[in-house]
């Protein structure tokens, strides 16, 4: 099975299926097609589906004219059929893993997921699980759920692995394609395979190891890694704070250390789908083998404390102009959870808004990128426009996300007040209206 495939991938003879259409999947999938494969996309929403069959692209690093050219060629479209699986080669699941409303790792898309594509299994089909996860994932419940559903046998029939997805929306550099990947197969042969497919299709180097548990454990240590830095630095900048010490002028003093020393920024608290949640997935784990993470729980917890901590600190700003929180009117700048993207997922400037109102501010957001954003089954509508002149209007403005497009000099002069939370104004000269997190 293992030369037949490999032959089949180097003729571009394999049909690729990705489930799963959202920043990670539709990505993939365009660049399978790209490089000559045949790619079905499937998703349970009809929009997406819609969309891509349209042409008509949703996701930021995706290009446009690569999508609407695909599609038109014939080499990608997509469907909510699952039974298209029987026509498909090779299948990459690339769905979301929240978490729950305990914290704890909710997989029933990757479950469902899975049991959809078990049904109409064929032999010879190579699956991988690209959607992050707590390390056994892949063989403790997916190999036991694709055996089952197919009456195929993983290694026998069909291979069966792990490469973890690396996507960081809006960098200018690394991208799917030349993103280095990790591949973990159960069984070599289904390694080499799966290496195979993605060296077939990536630029980047494709790392092979030993199994799928290494590669969910790796993706586990870039994001935990991330979340314990990241709750350092904020525990910095609360310290720095209280002894009036510019956090920033130490982090810049710091980074001049060629060796031995990463720079990581504090800010309102964690964003995006993978750094906030994915530690916990190891916690939860880590449970079952009666241990207890301590300093991943404990970063958690500080990272967590951001978002009010951006409240008390807006407190003393306003309590210098003789403002209380409570109907004070506040302006925020972001809500997405990074600059110069439109994904708010996990954003902490949503949960900055929420504070805010519990104190019974007046709170107005405002987001180049973002018009209006659902939190907790809850729309918000933001200001079409952001004008100078109403600037002036708030008694606080607090920005959250360092858009690079907004006019920074300009806020500044008609503010009454300025919250950074990002070190977005760091250039302006007259800093008398600026306080920093």
């Amino acid at each position: 099975m293992k030369n037949e495939l490999l032959k089949k991938i180097q003729d571009r003879a394999i049909t690729v299926g990705v489930v799963g259409l959202g920043y990670v999947g539709l990505p993939l999938a365009v660049e399978k097609a790209k490089a000559g494969f045949q790619t079905i996309g499937f998703d349970v929403q009809e929009q997406k589906v819609d969309w891509v069959n349209d042409g008509h692209n949703y996701i930021g690093d995706v290009v446009d004219d690569d999508l609407k050219t695909l599609v038109q060629q014939g080499m990608l479209r997509a469907t909510n059929d699952f039974s298209f699986i029987r026509d498909v080669d090779f299948i990459a699941i690339c769905v979301p893993t929240p978490l729950d409303a305990y914290q704890q790792p909710d997989i029933s898309y990757v479950k469902s997921s899975t049991e959809a594509i078990a049904g109409y299994l064929k032999k010879g089909s190579i699956v991988v699980l690209e959607s992050t996860t707590y390390p056994g994932t892949t063989e403790e419940l997916l190999k036991p759920i694709l055996e089952a559903g197919s009456g195929l046998t993983c290694g026998e029939d069909f291979y069966l692995g792990f490469s973890p997805e690396r996507v960081d929306p809006g960098n200018k550099h690394y991208n799917t394609k030349n993103t280095p990947k990790v591949v973990g197969g159960v069984g070599k042969d289904a390694t080499e395979v799966i290496a195979a497919m993605y060296r077939a299709v990536l630029a980047g180097d494709i790392l092979e190891v030993s199994s799928p548990a290494v590669a969910e454990m790796e993706k586990i240590l870039e994001n935990t890694y991330r979340n314990i830095n990241i709750g350092l630095v904020n525990e910095m900048a609360i310290i720095c704070d209280k002894m009036g010490i510019s956090v920033w002028e130490v982090i810049d003093a710091a980074k001049t250390k060629p060796y031995g020393f990463q720079a990581f920024y504090p800010g309102p608290g964690l964003g995006g789908h993978c750094i906030p949640l994915d530690p916990y997935y190891l916690t939860w784990k880590a449970r079952e083998y009666d241990y207890h993470t301590k300093l991943i729980e404990t970063s958690g917890e500080i990272n967590n404390y951001m978002p009010q901590y951006v409240i008390e600190r807006a407190a003393r700003v306003l309590n210098r102009h003789r403002k209380p929180l409570n109907g004070s009117k506040i302006l925020i700048l972001g809500v997405a959870y990074k600059n110069d993207i439109d994904d708010y997922r996990e954003s902490p400037a949503l949960k900055v808004i929420e504070n805010f109102e519990k104190q019974g501010s007046e709170v107005t957001f405002f987001d180049p990128y973002i018009a209006e954003y659902k939190f907790k089954g809850q729309k918000h509508q933001g200001l079409t426009e952001l004008t100078i002149e109403t600037v002036g209007q708030y008694d606080l403005v607090v920005i959250t996300t360092a858009h690079g497009v907004m006019d920074y000099e300009a806020i500044n002069r008609e503010a009454q007040a300025i919250l950074d939370t990002r070190n977005a104004m760091k250039y302006i000269a007259d800093r008398s209206k600026i306080d920093l997190l």
